[in-house]
């Protein structure tokens, strides 16, 4: 009796799906810290010639400036004081601890205010002048303070603390870590600041100083300045 030996083919082994997953994972972690380790090297300038491979462009969009109105001023600014106030806001939660719901930021703002003296009030009872234009006497209303004017080139954010859902939230929001809260306070400091510095009196003294050069060049050898 003959026997026949047939020869088999092995089988190929095919990897299994979790095998291909894993692979496939491996793969793309290495492409991340690959594209990451470049990123890092072309900022930190560790390989000459990635820097401008990973810049970034800026390129600016924006529409024409458009004038909305004109206003006429007739007020003289006789003085201005420059400000600085260290805004640390702090908001909790109830119930909740400040790793989980809170924020805690610590602002430096700096702006100026005006003081001024608005000669649109005044009437024509307020001016006397002489016969012989040599005296005049001039009543004017007292200098007022204008709006507080914060400097964004010399107000920034020293520290932000948030908490877990802050940082959520912020992740999600259009404005993330807004700082409208702490320039508004800002703003309020240095105009309360600003009435208690004494920047009215020196704009007066500027404007009586300004108003008396005026007229003796005019010929005028006696001026009286009032306010009230």
């Amino acid at each position: 009796m003959e026997t026949s030996t047939r020869h088999q083919r092995p089988e190929r082994v095919r990897p299994s799906g979790r095998r291909l997953t894993r692979r496939l994972l491996t793969a793309v972690a290495l492409l991340v810290v690959l594209a990451a380790a470049l990123v890092l090297a072309g900022r930190f300038s560790l390989l000459p010639g990635l820097g401008g491979l990973f810049g970034e462009d800026t390129r600016d969009r924006s529409g024409p400036a458009v004038l909305k109105s004109i206003q006429d001023m007739h007020r003289y600014e006789g003085a201005v004081g420059n400000f600085q106030v260290v805004v640390d806001l702090e908001k909790d939660a109830r119930l909740l601890p400040d790793a989980i719901r809170g924020t805690r930021t610590l602002y430096v703002g700096a702006g100026t205010v005006g003081a001024y003296v608005d000669f649109g009030r005044m009437r024509e009872r307020d001016i006397t002048v002489n016969e012989d234009r040599t005296e005049a006497v001039l009543r004017l209303p007292h200098a007022a303070l204008g709006s507080p004017a914060l400097d964004p080139s010399r107000s920034y954010a020293v520290s932000k603390q948030r908490g877990l859902l802050d940082r959520l939230g912020d992740f999600f929001s259009d404005n993330p870590a807004g700082e409208q809260a702490v320039q508004k306070l800002a703003v309020r400091h240095i105009a309360d600041a600003a009435r208690d510095s004494g920047l009215t009196a020196r704009a007066e003294e500027n404007t009586t100083a300004m108003l008396e050069g005026l007229l003796r060049s005019l010929g005028y050898r006696q001026v009286t300045v009032d306010y009230g």
